[in-house]
């Protein structure tokens, strides 16, 4: 469009100059020569292409002055996006620090709930242990069932071990100490048993009659009475006391004929002959 209006322009200006130089009289015109024409026509072309040149010149500085104006705001307009794009940047890492942090401060924070879920469960745990050491415990013991306190329990099951692992001094101890504590306890007439059978075992044989005799005498429905019965009269054959142990058979057989001990008697009956 510019060139358009430019070709225009000149053509505009040319048949300006060419009405002006023939806008004069029939009468001058004819004394111009051809020379004075020729002259003319290329003073008037000259001046048209000096105006032309101006022309070009100017829309020439025009368009430099465009163009940099141009490049200026280009420049500014990717200096301007260069900035942004550190910016953002810029706000992106540190949104990423930022998630960083949170993951590490909810790893921290799962890491100390479990921790206090841990140590919840250890303090139930040790609380339910308490409990079941202080609660009376169910026991069935000698075709018997009844209540001992843990620690009843616990001194019981160390004596018996003992007994078992031939550490007759300690069981003996153990029982012995038992029954002291615990009188009333459902484990007394079984006590009094292991009790009198260490003391049989250590030879302390005196001592392991009067503990059966205990047995019999305060719980001669007991089922271990005719054992405990037979043992008194093994005692009392180991002390050489043959008609004393010979009595105390003949009274396990009429107390409890149909017991294995009394069954066991009479074949030591045989031997004390």
């Amino acid at each position: 469009m510019k060139a358009l209006s430019h070709r225009a322009g000149r053509a505009g200006l040319a048949a300006a100059f060419v009405a002006a130089a023939f806008a004069t009289s029939p009468a001058q015109a004819g004394l111009f020569e051809d020379d004075e024409a020729r002259r003319a026509i290329l003073e008037l072309r000259q001046k048209l292409d000096q105006v032309s040149e101006q022309s070009r010149t100017r829309q020439a500085e025009q368009l430099s002055q465009i163009a940099t104006q141009m490049a200026a705001q280009m420049a500014e307009q990717q200096a301007q996006m260069k900035r942004s794009l550190l910016e953002l940047n810029s706000q992106l890492e540190q949104q990423r620090g930022d998630n960083a942090r949170l993951r590490g401060q909810m790893e921290q924070l799962t890491r100390d709930i479990a921790e206090v879920q841990r140590k919840q469960t250890d303090i139930t745990q040790g609380v339910e242990d308490r409990i079941r050491r202080m609660e009376p415990q169910k026991v069935t013991l000698d075709n018997k069932e009844f209540l001992v306190e843990p620690e009843e329990k616990k001194q019981y099951d160390e004596a018996l071990a003992a007994f078992r692992k031939g550490g007759f001094d300690r069981a003996a101890a153990l029982f012995g100490a038992h029954v002291v504590r615990y009188p009333n306890s459902g484990y007394r007439e079984t006590s009094l048993f292991w009790l009198g059978n260490a003391q049989y075992a250590k030879r302390d044989y005196k001592e392991a009659i009067s503990t059966f005799r205990t047995l019999v005498t305060a719980m001669p429905e007991s089922p271990r009475a005719p054992e405990a019965m037979l043992a008194i009269a093994n005692c009392q054959a180991e002390l050489k006391d043959a008609k004393a142990a010979k009595k105390t058979i003949e009274d396990l057989v009429k107390a409890y004929p149909k017991s294995e001990a009394a069954l066991a008697g009479r074949e030591r009956l045989a031997s004390l002959r």
